[in-house]
């Protein structure tokens, strides 16, 4: 699986149920689990115990599975459920119809709570062939490859703005440019309702302050 170390192969299947059998999930998310999952196979494990990489400071090791799908539409939050499961860091690759996606959540120690981590957001590759997954090891630890690992699967809208910028600032960024699109369009929306002038006149401005920090962001 996407040209990993032999020694880094698992290759264990992991039943589904594990992940919904407790009273914490929801009906729903069980129903999601059912029907769009056909199986789980834990493919590969990347750790210093099993390849020639330095520990990382915050990433200890990461899972490498893979889910095959009945449909290609997946419950974003089946994954959040997994990593909620897993003390892990995960890689995702989705199999459906003979086609790949990778995808992979930006994971960081949970603050409180039972939860070893929290998941900020995912990000995806579009359906591609395997070969075509741009997701290769890379980096002297697993820090560095973890990292890697998020940029290459986001592809530009990770990129880094500086060379020193951290993925956790590129993230938090990425957030930001998010936020700043919702709250744009719902201006635009309130000054299209907005029959005084006066008033479309101080929200237009508040519009392009909100349009030249998004600009600044990207």
């Amino acid at each position: 699986m996407l040209g990993l170390p032999k020694s880094t192969e698992f290759n264990k299947r992991i039943p589904k149920q594990k992940f919904y059998d407790n009273l914490t999930v929801s009906l729903a998310l069980k129903r999601s689990f059912i029907d769009q999952i056909r199986i789980i196979y834990w493919t590969n494990k990347i750790a210093p115990t099993t390849v020639n990489l330095a520990a990382g400071k915050t990433v200890t090791e990461i899972e490498v599975f893979l889910v095959r799908l009945n449909e290609e539409n997946l419950d974003e939050n089946v994954l959040r459920q997994i990593d909620r499961e897993i003390p892990y860091h995960i890689l995702f690759v989705l199999e459906y119809d003979g086609r790949f996606k990778a995808v992979i959540g930006y994971k960081e120690a949970a603050g409180s709570g039972k939860a070893a981590f929290k998941v900020d957001r995912y990000y995806q590759t579009e359906w591609v062939s395997e070969d075509e997954l741009p997701v290769h090891l890379d980096g002297l630890n697993i820090d560095t490859v973890y990292e890697n690992f998020v940029r290459q699967i986001a592809g530009d809208t990770l990129q880094a703005a500086a060379p020193q910028e951290s993925l956790k600032e590129s993230v938090e960024r990425d957030d930001r440019r998010e936020e700043l699109k919702k709250e744009i369009a719902k201006l635009q929306a309130k000054i299209r309702k907005e029959k005084q002038l006066n008033r479309q006149m101080e929200m237009n401005s508040e519009l392009k302050d909100l349009k030249r920090e998004l600009e600044e962001q990207l």
